[in-house]
C-alpha cells in the first residue's frame, strides 16, 4: 500500500509540513526531512522551487528565489533524495509546478520519484482533465498519488469529479488567496469546510493555506482529516535555521 493511503487510515488529525528544497541552505533538504519525521509530523511536502510560483505568497516565493540562487534544481533534488528511504518512513510528496517537470521529462521525473521513494505529487497548475487524459496512467505506473486542490469556488460537481479520479487525499485550499495571507478562519470558511465534509467524498480532505498554530490547526481539522502548514514553517526556518524544528511542531499539534 502507498504510504499516503496507509497514513490516512490512522485515527488522528494529520499534520503535513511544506518546506522549499534548498532553503535556507542548499544542503538542508535531508536534515529537514529527518527532523520533521522525528518531530512527529505525518506527511512532508517537498517544494520544488520555481521562478513563477503563482499560488504562493511572498514568504514561499522568497524561499523559492533563495533556493534557486543557492543552486537548487530538479536534478539536484533527486541527488539529495538518494538513499532517503534508508533513513525515514514518512510519506513524502513533491509539490511543484508542471513546467519544470515537463522540461525534465514527465516520465523520467516519475521514474526518479519512484527510485527516491516519493509517494505522491501536488501540481497546482496541472488541470485535472489533462491529468486524467494524459498522465494518470503514467503516475500510477510509478506508484505515485496525484493530489488535487479545491477552493471555496470549486463547485460540488467539480469536487465530486476530482474525488472520482483521486486516490489519496484532496488538498482543500481554505481561501481563494495565495499562501500565508490569512489569519484564522471566519464563518464563511468554516461553512465551506462543512459543505465539503457533507459531500461524503471517498478521499479524505486535508486543509491548506492559513494554518500557522494550534488554534488554526484545530479549526481546520474540525471537519477535515488534517492540515498543511507551509508559510509559517518557512518563516520559522528563516528566523531559526534548521534548529528547533521539534518545538515548532509541538506548538502546532499535541503529539499522539
Amino acid at each position: 500500500m502507498n504510504r499516503i493511503n496507509k497514513k490516512l487510515q490512522e485515527d488522528k488529525k494529520l499534520l503535513s509540513i511544506y518546506f522549499t528544497a534548498g532553503y535556507p541552505n542548499l544542503g538542508d533538504t535531508e536534515k529537514i526531512i529527518e527532523d520533521l519525521e522525528n518531530s512527529g509530523v505525518d506527511f512532508i511536502e517537498i517544494g520544488l522551487p520555481f521562478s513563477d510560483p503563482l499560488a504562493d505568497g511572498p514568504t514561499i516565493q522568497e524561499s523559492s528565489t533563495m533556493a534557486l540562487k543557492n543552486g537548487m534544481t530538479t536534478t539536484k533534488l533527486f541527488e539529495q533524495l538518494e538513499g532517503i528511504r534508508n533513513k525515514v518512513e514518512i510519506p513524502l510528496i513533491i509539490m511543484g509546478y508542471f513546467n519544470p517537470m515537463l522540461q525534465y521529462g514527465v516520465e523520467e521525473f516519475c521514474k526518479k520519484c519512484q527510485k527516491a521513494g516519493i509517494d505522491g505529487l501536488i501540481i497546482p497548475d496541472l488541470p485535472v482533465d489533462v491529468y486524467h487524459e494524459k498522465y494518470k496512467q503514467l503516475l500510477e505506473k510509478y506508484g505515485l498519488r496525484n493530489i488535487f486542490l479545491i477552493t471555496p469556488q470549486t463547485s460540488d460537481e467539480r469536487i465530486k469529479y476530482i474525488d472520482s479520479v483521486s486516490d489519496g487525499f484532496i488538498y482543500m485550499v481554505s481561501s481563494a488567496s495565495v499562501t500565508g495571507s490569512t489569519s484564522g478562519f471566519g464563518e464563511e470558511t468554516k461553512a465551506y469546510f462543512k459543505r465539503v465534509n457533507e459531500l461524503q467524498l471517498k478521499n479524505p480532505q486535508i486543509v491548506g493555506f492559513g494554518i500557522k498554530d494550534r488554534e488554526t490547526f484545530e479549526q481546520a481539522t474540525e471537519y477535515a482529516s488534517g492540515a498543511i502548514i507551509g508559510s509559517a514553517f518557512i518563516k520559522h526556518l528563516n528566523e531559526h535555521g534548521t534548529g528547533n524544528i521539534a518545538s515548532f511542531v509541538q506548538n502546532v499539534k499535541a503529539l499522539t
